[in-house]
């Protein structure tokens, strides 16, 4: 099994995160190593494939946070495991807690402040980050927890790169034109850049953020990607969960 790991977490051993490949118990074309159930892959090959990503990670099904992503601005504090409603953004402070994102393209952020010991997930495809779910994230982990940005740890796990996610103009319209590329007359989207200067925008410390450089549709040995390939696609989980300091 693959696993991806963020080395902005390697000095807080509290912390576990991770963000799943298609690598893993050998599985096989269409789906892979798929995390989904909304993809046509088997239920009870999901179940495996959850329980054996999860306790690789030191963590179980019993103790993951799991939302229905629709692509909004919403954000969901939680204390409890399992299925907790629609939204695209989680929070917690409650330790051996995971937080868990979907995705096969969208940006998924993870983040962290080392003070108040609180976590979030994000996950921001072009809707939500056109909707600023990130910096509405930033801004209630700053007025409901006293958090403070430069004490936060961010991870922006893989994602679509710009050169391979074009867009429609009437989308491109509600981007700063920083984030576009116009070539040969299509319009390309940078969410990384996007976000990322949410992160910046916000008062996060450049050296606290990590951006990975893999491209969803480009790696596709490694990565699942929904843009490339569209119903056939699995769907990755990316998870932080904090252990609690020793």
């Amino acid at each position: 099994m693959l696993i991806i790991r963020p080395y902005i977490f390697n000095s807080f051993p509290e912390i576990l995160c991770g963000f799943s490949t298609k690598i893993g118990l050998k599985r096989k074309a269409p789906y892979y190593f798929n995390m989904s159930y909304n993809v046509n892959d088997n239920p009870g090959t999901v179940d495996e494939n959850r329980k054996a990503f999860l306790e690789s990670m030191g963590l179980t099904t019993s103790t993951i946070s799991y939302q229905k992503q629709v692509h909004g601005d919403s954000i969901r504090i939680v204390s409890e495991s399992g299925g907790c409603g629609e939204s695209d953004a989680l929070i917690t402070g409650k330790v051996n807690l995971g937080l868990a994102i979907s995705s096969a393209d969208c940006p998924a952020i993870f983040l962290y402040d080392k003070d108040i010991e609180i976590i979030s997930a994000v996950h921001s495809g072009w809707r939500s980050t056109e909707k600023k779910i990130l910096e509405k994230t930033l801004k209630k982990l700053t007025n409901d927890f006293g958090s403070q940005a430069e004490n936060l740890i961010c991870y922006m796990g893989p994602s679509i790169s710009q050169q391979n996610y074009e867009i429609k103009r009437n989308v491109a319209e509600n981007f700063d034109s920083e984030h576009i590329n116009f070539r040969a007359g299509k319009y390309f989207l940078d969410l990384k850049s996007a976000n990322y200067k949410m992160l910046l925008d916000a008062g996060v410390k450049e050296s606290n953020i990590q951006v990975s450089k893999l491209c969803t549709f480009e790696h596709s040995y490694l990565l699942h990607s929904y843009r490339r390939d569209g119903e056939k696609s699995g769907r990755a989980v990316g998870i932080i969960a904090m252990k609690g300091k020793s």
